[in-house]
């Protein structure tokens, strides 16, 4: 269905935007690249 593969498709997305996509706000860095916590160390 068309809500299967919305879901499918979110994660990778979201991963590809994150974290190799560059952002003009980031000085064409990807947002994961502002984050200090990034592997989740600190709960």
């Amino acid at each position: 269905t068309s809500e299967t593969q919305r879901r499918a498709a979110l994660a990778p997305w979201l991963h590809i935007y994150n974290h190799h996509r560059g952002h003009t706000a980031l000085a064409g860095q990807p947002p994961a690249s502002r984050v200090t916590n990034l592997s989740g160390q600190y709960n």
